[in-house]
C-alpha cells in the first residue's frame, strides 16, 4: 500500500519548481554525502547532532526558518501537549505543530 496516491504524487511533482528541487538535492548531497561528515555524524551522540541536524536539513536544503530567528517555522525540544515528553523537533504554523520530528542514533535498530 502506497503513502500517497500516484495520481496525488504526480499531481504535486508536476506543479514543484524542478530548479528549487535540484538545488535542495545538491545542499543535501554536498553535506549528507561527505564521508567525514559521515562518520562525524555516526560517532556523534544523537543529542549532539540535534541542532545541526534540523539546521542542516530543514533550514539549509528544505527552507525552514528556525527558533529564534524572526517568523520561525521550525523549532527545537517542542514539549508534548498531552505529557511531560518532548520532540525533538517540530515544524510549526502559526505556531501550532503540524509536524514533529523525532531523530534516533545511527545505531538504532528497527
Amino acid at each position: 500500500m502506497s503513502l500517497f496516491q500516484h495520481s496525488v504524487l504526480n499531481k504535486y511533482l508536476k506543479e514543484a519548481n524542478q530548479d528549487k528541487i535540484k538545488s535542495a538535492y545538491e545542499k543535501l548531497l554536498t553535506y549528507f554525502h561527505n564521508p567525514v561528515i559521515q562518520q562525524n555524524i555516526r560517532e556523534s551522540k544523537e543529542e549532539q547532532f540535534q541542532e545541526g541536524f534540523l539546521r542542516e536539513l530543514f533550514v539549509n536544503v528544505l527552507g525552514y526558518t528556525i527558533n529564534p530567528d524572526p517568523d520561525f517555522n521550525l523549532t527545537t525540544e517542542f514539549k508534548n501537549e498531552r505529557g511531560a515528553k518532548k520532540a525533538d523537533g517540530a515544524i510549526l504554523a502559526d505556531g501550532a505543530a503540524i509536524g514533529v520530528i523525532e531523530l534516533k542514533s545511527t545505531k538504532t535498530k528497527d
